[in-house]
């Protein structure tokens, strides 16, 4: 190496970069490379600023990225219940569906009453006069026997009476005495075995607020604790299996006893829609001969003992 390369002019030359004239292009990789991370540091920004209020597509969102409706229905669906809503819930919709079927009951007594013939409604409106009549008689009955009791010289042998007299009207109640008078027998043909224990029932019922006062099915005597059941195309009376025919021997006004059972949507109609065919005659002399044993209670006393 020569004196002249190791001047410091010369020394400090290499060691420094080779001058670049004016106006001539940088490198590639040096004019890319600030530009390639000025792009990214803008885009960097851009997703992490928040949109503006007025850039379309973000009107209306919340910060979670949902807009009103869409927070709405996430409010109300899925439903969520307590126990107490639950119950009240459970409370409100029997509530309404024990109105829904009393309503229903009470549109459908109104119709059956609406669509009945001047005819029938005299019936019935004759029937419940002779109801009434029925407990005003049993009301001055009872007055009458009172006023004798109060009023005889000889209260004793008087009230030896009455007893002997309402002992045989109880007789005749609990089926221990038979019973003989006017009234009606009822003869229900059922050829394809489709009555049942429940339309005989409300036979009885029928009879009885019409003021039957004996009542007599086939051979078994009907009182205030009778039950009927289903067995088979059979009918059983407190235990006692009949078959039809079916025979009602019942003593009471005949003038009351049959028109209670042909009222519309009574008895005779409702059998008759079973395709059983129902026969009522009155008689002046029914007798109710079927007897049941007189049991004596297990527990009940009388309370003049």
């Amino acid at each position: 190496m020569s004196d002249k390369d190791e001047t410091p002019e010369n020394r400090l030359r290499k060691e420094l970069p080779e001058e670049v004239p004016a106006g001539t292009p940088a490198a590639p990789e040096a004019a890319d490379a600030p530009e390639k991370g000025s792009d990214a540091a803008e885009a960097s920004e851009a997703s992490e600023a928040p949109e503006a209020p007025g850039t379309p597509g973000t009107a209306g969102k919340t910060p979670d990225g949902l807009n009103g409706r869409q927070r709405l229905l996430k409010g109300i669906w899925p439903p969520r219940l307590t126990r107490a809503q639950l119950i009240v819930a459970v409370l409100l919709f029997g509530l309404g569906f024990g109105l829904a079927i009393q309503v229903a009951s009470n549109s459908n007594s109104d119709s059956a009453l609406r669509g009945a013939r001047q005819e029938d409604l005299v019936r019935i409106l004759d029937e419940l006069d002779d109801r009434t009549q029925r407990l005003e008689d049993e009301k001055q009955g009872l007055e009458k026997q009172r006023d004798e009791l109060e009023n005889s010289s000889n209260q004793a042998a008087e009230a030896r009476k009455q007893t002997v007299e309402k002992e045989k009207q109880l007789g005749i109640l609990a089926g221990t005495v038979a019973a003989q008078g006017p009234g009606i027998t009822m003869t229900i043909e059922d050829t394809k075995g489709a009555v049942q224990a429940d339309m005989l029932l409300d036979a009885i019922q029928e009879l009885r607020a019409a003021g039957a006062e004996a009542i007599q099915v086939n051979d078994v005597r009907v009182v205030a604790g009778t039950y009927l059941t289903d067995e088979g195309k059979s009918v059983s009376v407190d235990g006692n299996k009949i078959n039809a025919p079916y025979r009602f021997k019942v003593i009471g006004k005949p003038e009351d006893l049959e028109p209670a059972l042909n009222i519309p949507g009574g008895v005779v109609q409702t059998l008759e829609k079973e395709q059983a065919t129902v026969t009522v005659e009155r008689s002046s002399k029914i007798v109710v001969d079927a007897l049941r044993a007189a049991k004596r209670p297990d527990y009940a006393r009388s309370s003049s003992q």
